[in-house]
């Protein structure tokens, strides 16, 4: 059973934070944030085979350039995803 969205997605896209109505929200206190714990997920080691300029191109921009290819996966994933969460 798949639940259809009532959400109008392109109208809450243009959105800009400020018209949001957070009226309803507690704001969050210093409590909270001394709880909070970054969950991130832990690398794997993988061989990938690439285009030699793809590397040379990252590689171009300095350090942390497999740091930059995980960022730009990520990106891509997330953006598959809420694709599909939302169709």
């Amino acid at each position: 059973m798949s639940k259809v969205s009532n959400t109008d997605w392109k109208q809450l896209a243009a959105m800009e934070d400020k018209d949001i109505d957070m009226s309803e929200i507690d704001e969050l206190g210093d409590d909270f944030f001394r709880q909070a714990e970054i969950r991130v997920p832990p690398k794997k080691s993988v061989t990938m085979r690439l285009d030699s300029d793809v590397i040379e191109f990252f590689k171009s921009q300095g350090q942390g350039y497999q740091t930059r290819i995980n960022k730009l996966l990520r990106s891509y994933m997330d953006v598959q995803l809420h694709h599909v969460d939302h169709k």
